[in-house]
């Protein structure tokens, strides 16, 4: 089996594995609490019920109400600057699903949006990157030079320790500014900023939602823009990193075995149509046809096909045929592979 098929099927297993997992480990992390918390909304919800007198429906509606409103609760969200920071979330496919176009046109213009902006923000971020990936590696190569290392060049392994760290950096400052404006926790803030960053987007944890600011507050409506965009595009550029090294291993399989097959091809030898292998077996073609005497030519300098084909030939098609020596002087041609 090929190095590469090999790779695939191990990263789908891998992958697969992973996925388990992960389900397991949440499974025993979420679960009970899950039940638990499902447990005591359930007890409030039926001493609401008795306690003042509502009938099944009546809170169902109560509930759609607080649902709908919960939106509106952070100011208007479709004014220029939500619109803005609405456009932002979409293009960057993070997708809190904080807000969401409810009218027909809305929608239509969304997915269309998305259709163009999805892969212009994707060019983008990734171009960045590749500039990020460029400075950095100049940097290092200065820095190496002022160390006077022997070797100066920037590695891939320099490289991803530096969008590594420029990403740790970019997610811990961030946690602590949006923990101040947010009053959230600093891990919960931390926890933000990472879903963000990775375009996961949950959406349990969204900023611009509190005390209407993304109408009074705009140097925090910037701040918190250039913090998506800017974070997105060093989180691209480790990952570039991460698929460029993937794609090079690729590749040098791809040589390896292009390589292997072209010295394969030195040892087999075609004679008269037929592909034959050095030690003389027939590796593939058919059987010959039956030709005159003055049309059977020989391929080598001897007479290895004298006049007597039918001493060569019987009704099968081979009768004690063997090709010639390798050492004769054979007007041969490589078989191409």
């Amino acid at each position: 089996m090929k190095r590469q098929n090999v790779r695939t099927l191990s990263l789908v297993v891998c992958t697969f594995t992973y996925l388990l997992i992960g389900a397991a480990v949440f499974d025993a992390l979420e679960s009970d609490t899950e039940r638990r918390r499902w447990e005591f909304l359930s007890e409030v919800r039926r001493n609401m019920m008795r306690k003042y007198n509502i009938t099944p429906e009546d809170y169902r509606m109560v509930e759609i109400v607080i649902i709908e409103n919960k939106p509106h609760k952070a100011g208007p969200q479709w004014k220029f600057a939500g619109a803005f920071y609405f456009a932002t979330v979409v293009l960057a496919m993070i997708g809190y699903g904080h807000s969401t176009p409810v009218t027909i046109g809305g929608k239509a213009f969304c997915m269309a949006y998305a259709m163009v902006g999805i892969p212009l923000g994707l060019v983008m971020f990734q171009s960045i990157g590749e500039r990020l990936n460029k400075f950095a590696s100049v940097v290092i190569r200065r820095a190496k030079r002022y160390l006077k290392c022997q070797r100066t060049e920037a590695t891939e392994m320099n490289l991803m320790l530096a969008t590594g760290m420029l990403s740790s950096i970019i997610i811990t400052t961030g946690a602590a500014v949006f923990s101040r404006y947010e009053g959230w926790s600093y891990f919960d803030s931390f926890y933000y900023c990472f879903v963000t960053l990775t375009t996961i987007g949950f959406g349990d944890y969204v900023a611009l939602q509190n005390d209407q600011a993304l109408s009074n507050k705009p140097g925090y409506v910037a701040l918190s823009l250039v913090f998506i965009l800017f974070g997105l595009a060093v989180v691209a550029a480790s990952i570039n990193l991460l698929v460029l090294r993937f794609m090079t291993m690729n590749a040098e399989d791809v040589r390896r075995e292009d390589n292997e097959l072209q010295s394969a091809s030195h040892h087999v030898l075609t004679l008269d149509g037929e592909v034959v292998a050095v030690n003389g077996k027939l590796l593939a073609g058919h059987v010959p046809m039956i030709h005159d005497t003055d049309d059977c030519v020989s391929v080598c300098s001897c007479t290895c096909l004298g006049t007597n084909n039918s001493e060569m030939l019987d009704s099968s098609g081979y009768q004690g045929y063997r090709p010639p020596s390798i050492t004769a002087s054979l007007r041969v041609k490589r078989a191409s592979v």
